[in-house]
């Protein structure tokens, strides 16, 4: 496929990488002849042979591969037997994101179900930091514990599992994160990324190995609870708000999943969307991330995270309802922390821009609330294209979140400073950071000079990718019958984005929204076919470009997405544009 030219804009678009033409060819002809923009697309994601296609569209849960081939899985559910059978105190230790809530709520509720008396701890991000913690240990056992299964953390903390084996507590870890060399002392850990581990799918959240491992506890129990797979509402929401990998195991979990959360059955899940405005009955992953996640999260963010577990095993309408609103109150509380931080550093980094050039952002301000500064972080990356570091002052440290950009890999920049760093954590693209106030200035030039260091040419230039050149006249509802069953949509899997060039503008042109930052118009290829509307989020930007077109006759490219759009009742297919650009006639 011919890739488009640049045309002068400041992203370079290009098209993903698909393997030879040829496959792609054979693959579209055994699939019924499909369209070769969507095969293109399935090449995209590795799905490259008619049984590869099956087994992707078609797989459910008989496909989930056995919770026995996970290393410790036997010895964690003998334990666990152990303690049912001499009705042990568990407690079990969760994290305060999504991901570790959600966790939580599985295990609890079945452990409950199944006749034991389980009690469940989260810690706070500001009193006791993240995962097993020598404070947060106490806490948990003040009232005694027999067995701590830890969810979504443990397994690098190796002095706190001797410190929880000093007590004289059994352990079990169900952790997704990177293994040290050096495992921690307890009775089980589970983790697909284990050196040791011959787990065919390493991407699973700390929610899908809370359900792996109730599904090998049910086989096992002499007493079943039952139909677990009610439980996939729970993994579903973990799975989307973790951003982990949309693959194998993961998709079947989360398009499943998506299925059960729409029936409503978890009153407290379902009491939370209403405060949400969110229509259950339809939802997806997309929505899931910017509607419920952030509220379970806001509990952890800016109050105690217990909250949210409390709302999900909430056992009826009254309480649900209580609990709903009072996650929505510290939503609310969280979006303010949120807006005073963002303007405040979108202003500080302006400040330190027009001081002169800069690869890079450090901002520090001890009114920045530890719990928005990632998000924030984010949303910085995304206006300057600069890796960014956004702090705030905790316990008399500059402590915060770090955000990269494709190119540069953060961690590896932080790594550089580590001799000036009191702690640091994380990955390629995000990070965690801590320091001494009075080396913040010192950090932000040996950051900027490490990652200057890092930066070629190509990391300077933001780049759009897409799956497949598709000329709008041949969306119809057959093709959208096809392409709506590549969802559910996450990292690895994200919703196809296709490259439509000699686009015609027709009808009006208009900016909508509150702050009409939206762009809507509609095109249609230069060769005739049907007309179609365009909504274009924050890019009413462009509308010069699109005026330009309309009124010289100039072709339009666009790069955009499918998506069904209702209103007034009636529904209908529209494109979300991703970026917009004047174009060259197609030969």
């Amino acid at each position: 496929m011919k890739s488009p030219h640049t045309g002068g804009t400041a992203r370079k678009w290009q098209p993903k990488p698909a393997g030879p033409q040829s496959t792609v060819d054979s693959l579209a002809a055994a699939l019924n002849n499909m369209p070769e923009p969507l095969a293109r697309a399935l090449c995209v994601r590795g799905i490259t042979t008619y049984d590869a296609a099956r087994t992707w569209f078609r797989a459910g849960p008989s496909s989930l591969h056995s919770p026995w081939l996970m290393q410790d899985m036997d010895r964690a559910v003998d334990r666990l037997q152990q303690a049912l059978d001499r009705s042990e105190r568990i407690v079990v230790y969760g994290d305060y994101d999504v991901d570790g809530t959600t966790a939580t709520t599985l295990l609890v509720r079945y452990l409950r179900d199944v006749g034991n008396k389980a009690s469940y701890f989260v810690p706070t991000r500001f009193e006791h930091g993240y995962g097993l913690s020598k404070k947060g240990v106490d806490e948990a056992v003040a009232d005694g514990a027999d067995l701590i299964v830890a969810l979504d953390c443990g397994v690098t903390a190796i002095d706190e599992a001797e410190y929880i084996r000093s007590l004289g507590i059994d352990l079990i870890v169900c952790d997704h994160h990177t293994t040290l060399e050096t495992l921690p002392y307890a009775v089980a850990v589970l983790n697909p990324k284990r050196k040791d581990c011959a787990y065919p799918f390493k991407d699973l959240c700390a929610v899908g190995l809370a359900f792996k491992l109730v599904a090998a506890m049910e086989e096992r129990q002499k007493r079943r609870r039952g139909d677990i797979y009610d439980f996939l509402d729970l993994v579903a929401l973990g799975t989307a708000a973790d951003v982990v990998s949309v693959t194998d195991e993961n998709r079947i979990l989360l398009r499943e999943g998506l299925a059960r959360l729409r029936q409503g059955a978890r009153v407290g899940l379902r009491m939370l969307a209403e405060e949400a405005g969110l229509r259950l009955s339809s939802c997806t992953a997309t929505q899931i991330m910017f509607s419920i996640g952030p509220r379970i999260n806001a509990a952890g963010r800016v109050g105690n995270a217990e909250r949210a577990v409390a709302l999900m095993l909430a056992p009826d309408e009254i309480e649900a309802a209580a609990r709903a609103r009072q996650l929505e109150r510290l939503n609310e509380e969280r979006r303010e922390l949120d807006r005073e931080a963002q303007i405040s550093a979108f202003k500080a980094a302006d400040q330190v821009l027009a001081r002169g050039h800069r690869h890079t952002l450090v901002l520090h301000n001890e009114d920045w609330h530890m719990g928005v500064i990632g998000i924030v972080a984010s949303r910085l990356v995304e206006r300057h294209f600069r890796p960014t570091v956004m702090m705030t002052t905790v316990n008399g440290l500059a402590k915060g979140s770090a955000r990269s950009v494709a190119g540069i890999n953060i961690y590896e920049a932080l790594e550089s400073c580590s001799d000036m760093l009191t702690e640091f954590g994380g990955h390629n693209f995000a990070a965690g950071v801590t320091l001494p106030l009075d080396r913040v200035a010192e950090f932000a030039e040996r950051f900027e000079k490490a990652v200057t260091n890092a930066i070629t040419p190509d990391v300077l230039t933001p780049v759009m990718e897409f799956d497949a050149e598709l000329p709008v006249s041949l969306i119809d509802q057959k093709l959208w019958k096809t392409l709506r069953q590549f969802a559910p949509y996450g990292p690895d899997n994200e919703m196809p984005v296709f490259w439509a060039r000699n686009l015609v503008v027709t009808g009006p042109i208009s900016t909508v929204g509150k702050d009409r930052s939206h762009l809507r118009f509609a095109v249609r290829d230069r060769d005739g076919g049907p007309k179609r509307n365009v909504i274009g989020f924050k890019l009413a930007k462009h509308l010069d470009v699109v005026t330009e077109s309309q009124a010289t006759g100039a072709p339009l490219e666009m790069l955009y997405a499918v998506q069904e759009n209702t209103w007034n009742g009636r529904t209908s297919l529209q494109l979300e544009a991703k970026d917009i650009r004047l174009g060259e006639p197609a030969p």
